[in-house]
């Protein structure tokens, strides 16, 4: 049995701030040696659980955080920032279920270091369907028709993962005091609760299905600012609704409409005065 880690960094146990997720940052190195530790503990169980093969895409930032040489020495791992798929890149058909671990809740709610990607973005849909990175990345990972059984994060995460994926495990390794403030397990704590929640997501893993894209997905992504949307409208095939900041692509399937979603937040990086 194939497994797939995407493992992001806001989620973290007691990681409460941009301080530990920048890489300019005083708390980064710290912060690093956490989240390595946080996935193999993840790793460990898949393995002491009937997983054979366990790929570890590293899905935070510029994606070079995890340290290899930390690393359980029996995953493999994808690192580096040009990804054709970021967060979900070489998941495929052959795995039988997906972790995301570390992840934070959308743009606009509460929950810790909470974004979309970027912080220019507003709100992401696909079709009628408002998601954050834990929605898209289960679509395009429903894609190849794996589900997502397990999510960790904070409990802001835990409630958005549940409201799309149902029976979907989640492992609450803090709590949300405020965007920037956490209330957390230590990382040994958190990293015996994640054992406990892997062997429960693989053995749960038959009831859940995965989040299955539209085959004809329109994407709308809502910037913060006109000229954020201004930019990613410079991605042939997309138009801005008008009157809004919404710009907006109809895509052949959810790969396209993922990668055209990288394009647009990759121009709208270039955005001033925000």
């Amino acid at each position: 049995m194939k497994l797939y880690l995407s493992v992001d960094m806001e989620g973290i146990s007691g990681l409460p701030d941009q301080t530990f997720v920048s890489a300019s940052m005083g708390n980064y190195e710290r912060a690093r040696k956490i989240m390595t530790q946080e996935a193999n503990y993840v790793i460990e169980a898949a393995f002491n659980n009937g997983c054979s093969d366990v790929l570890v895409n590293d899905s935070h930032s510029k994606m070079n955080n995890l340290l290899i040489d930390e690393l359980h020495p029996d995953a493999q791992l994808i690192s580096g920032g040009v990804k054709k798929y970021s967060m979900v890149h070489g998941i495929d058909e052959g795995y039988a279920g997906a972790m995301f671990i570390g992840y934070h809740s959308r743009a606009g709610m509460p929950g810790v270091m909470s974004h979309s990607m970027i912080h220019m973005i507003r709100n992401i849909y696909v079709d009628d369907l408002l998601v954050g990175e834990i929605g898209m990345n289960a679509l395009v990972s429903g894609y190849h028709g794996v589900p997502v059984l397990l999510v960790s994060g904070d409990d802001e995460t835990a409630k958005e993962a549940k409201a799309l994926i149902p029976n979907v495990t989640t492992a609450v390794v803090k709590e949300a005091v405020s965007r920037s403030t956490t209330k957390s397990l230590t990382p040994k704590k958190a990293g015996e609760l994640l054992q406990k929640k892997v062997k429960q997501a693989l053995e749960n893993r038959q009831h859940v299905k995965p989040l299955v894209p539209p085959e004809n997905p329109t994407l709308k992504v809502e910037f913060v600012n006109f000229g954020a949307a201004e930019l990613a409208h410079m991605m042939p095939g997309t138009k801005i609704i008008p009157g809004t900041t919404i710009v907006e692509f109809k895509a052949k399937d959810m790969l396209e409409a993922y990668r055209a979603f990288l394009v647009m937040i990759e121009l709208a990086h270039g955005t001033q005065y925000a």
